[in-house]
């Protein structure tokens, strides 16, 4: 969990908030931003940035951008725009009218970059990046001017108009701000502003070939949209100080202020992009929307809710400290909203036959069962039963130790909104002895579960009627890392090694519920005793259902094979 950073008005970004709003500060306005970079897919620490931008405008009945900072035409796409607005969309956050993208204000940001030259605060540099890189010094020593520093400003003027009109090789020459090589902050040290990069841009084409810096473009496209507060994560804290520079030394429209704010990390997760594009370029995942990423098209493919994660968003706060947050917590998230709204059902996923002797050849009876008994507005459903039915697998066992309560020889337990039966005896295959097949009688006295003359049972098992079972695959999906910090140094492996084997399990021949035959992409329930499922939207089809597993319910015995281990 993160520090505990609350303050009686909720966080030390809200205090700040409310102090501005009560000094009058920007006129009582509010007014943030989500800035993507177009170069990938959001995932979960972007999750917490958009609920905090668009949250805090909402709470304080402020205003929200989403801005694409578009600067870098050689990683970025329409694909991840498209996606991007999609995942914003899908959050519960509404832009409005105020969609924008860096590209947008490329001239007024050249005219920035010549009244910093103008003033002699910026200037054209010969080096190369490796140069550029040797000359900045490090924490200890102070970094070396460059020989071309001290260009005239007229130099500099026109060596930079000639860079915009194309004169120049990619790398050949850069415009960097003149602040000070001895700077204690290595930011500082004359940052580089603008750069060549003869690329087609997805918006402005081959308008441009040179692009500004990150630094230079997000604090005049905040003051050029009247952001009030600038909401970052802390590794731009040392970027603050030139944040601040170039505002106060270019006739910039406003100065807004920026906070920086704890990054989300999760236990047995990994949120760099540059590792999520590895995974992805790699083969370790089917792509960016695999369930087992921590993208948001993934966690939302894989059944994770809006509701969920903004809930999650708001319990794990704001703090100015890193930390990582257990993805557990994550987990009951989703259980929590789920277990409110998820119809019920059955499903068997490693399906055993269970054939009933003394239950009447082709006679079905219809069984009510409960949707939700969360919801008391959920109703309940017809459940068809028959002589033949399917059971799991691993609700029986021939041999059953001390402590396990479900079916065995000779024992009886009850089958869900039915009846009570009795194992009788037990089929194998000839050839390898494995069992196939389970004979039981039933209590027809027993229906609905209970008997009328008290005696109980130990288990319930969830089933399935042969004759009317609904096939399905369904996909069992864990967590994509079996190292709670996959990140950390372990010499001769890297965060791969660390990849869970068993991640991912996909079962065929799955027996659902005949009420689940013609459910949409996206649908999502509980199957009973086995945890939260929904129908994946890329590969399932009509009459080729596939389930994904979105998390797993508790189960008892489960924990004591595990500690059996």
């Amino acid at each position: 969990m993160t520090e505990n950073t609350t303050t009686p008005t909720g966080n030390f970004i809200t205090a700040i908030i409310e102090a501005d709003l009560a000094a009058n500060k920007n006129d009582g306005k509010v007014a943030t931003r989500f800035p993507p970079e177009p170069n990938g897919y959001l995932h979960l620490g972007h999750a917490k940035s958009i609920c905090l931008n668009f949250g805090v405008a909402r709470t304080y009945s402020g205003t929200c951008n989403l801005r694409f900072d578009d600067t870098n035409p050689t990683k970025e796409d329409v694909e991840y725009v498209d996606a991007i607005m999609e995942d914003v969309r899908w959050l519960g956050f509404d832009w409005e009218e105020r969609l924008h993208y860096a590209s947008d204000y490329f001239e007024q940001l050249y005219e920035f970059a010549l009244q910093l030259i103008r003033s002699g605060k910026a200037y054209v540099d010969d080096l190369n990046a490796d140069e550029i890189r040797e000359h900045r010094g490090t924490l200890t020593e102070p970094g070396k001017e460059s020989p071309w520093r001290e260009r005239s400003i007229e130099e500099n003027m026109d060596l930079f108009t000639r860079m915009r009109a194309g004169e120049f090789e990619d790398g050949s020459r850069v415009l960097r701000a003149k602040i000070d090589m001895a700077h204690p902050n290595l930011i500082m040290r004359d940052p580089t502003l603008y750069r060549i990069r003869k690329a087609s841009h997805h918006r402005t084409g081959d308008k441009w070939c040179i692009y500004p810096m990150y630094d230079f473009t997000h604090c005049l496209s905040d003051s050029i949209e009247g952001i009030t507060h600038s909401l970052c994560t802390l590794e731009f804290e040392n970027n603050r100080a030139l944040y601040d520079w170039v505002l106060d030394n270019v006739e910039a429209p406003c100065h807004p202020q920026q906070i920086e704010f704890a990054r989300l990390n999760l236990s047995y997760t990994v949120l760099s992009k540059r590792k999520l594009i590895q995974l992805v370029d790699e083969g370790h995942v089917s792509g960016w929307d695999d369930p087992r990423m921590p993208t948001i098209c993934g966690i939302r493919r894989r059944g994770f809710t809006p509701e969920a994660l903004r809930n999650f968003c708001d319990r794990i706060g704001l703090a100015k400290r890193d930390s990582v947050v257990d993805v557990a917590l994550l987990e009951f998230s989703v259980r929590e909203d789920l277990n409110k709204r998820a119809p019920r059902v059955m499903g068997v996923l490693r399906p055993l036959k269970v054939v009933i002797e003394n239950y009447p050849e082709g006679q079905v009876d219809e069984l009510e069962a409960i949707n939700n008994p969360e919801d008391p507005d959920a109703g309940k459903r017809k459940v068809p039963f028959s002589r033949e039915i399917y059971i799991e697998r691993d609700d029986f066992m021939e041999n059953p130790p001390k402590k396990f309560f479900r079916l065995g020889p000779g024992r009886e337990v009850r089958l869900r909104y039915a009846f009570f039966v009795t194992c009788t005896d037990v089929i194998k295959d000839e050839k390898t002895g494995e069992v196939v097949e389970l004979r039981c009688t039933y209590d027809p006295a027993t229906r609905g579960g209970d008997a009328p003359d008290g005696r109980k049972v130990k288990a319930t098992l969830h089933w399935v009627s042969a004759a009317h079972a609904v096939e399905a695959e369904v996909r069992l999906y864990d967590r994509l890392f079996d190292k709670p910090n996959p990140d950390e140094k372990v010499e001769g492996k890297t965060y791969k090694d660390f990849i869970n084997p068993e991640a991912l399990e996909i079962l065929k021949g799955c027996k659902l519920e005949p009420c689940l035959a013609h459910v949409e992409p996206g649908y999502f329930c509980q199957f009973e005793r086995l945890g939260y499922f929904c129908v994946d939207s890329r590969d399932s089809a009509p009459g080729a259902l596939v389930f994904n597993r979105t998390v797993t319910l508790r189960d008892a015995w489960a924990k004591l094979q595990k500690k059996g281990k």
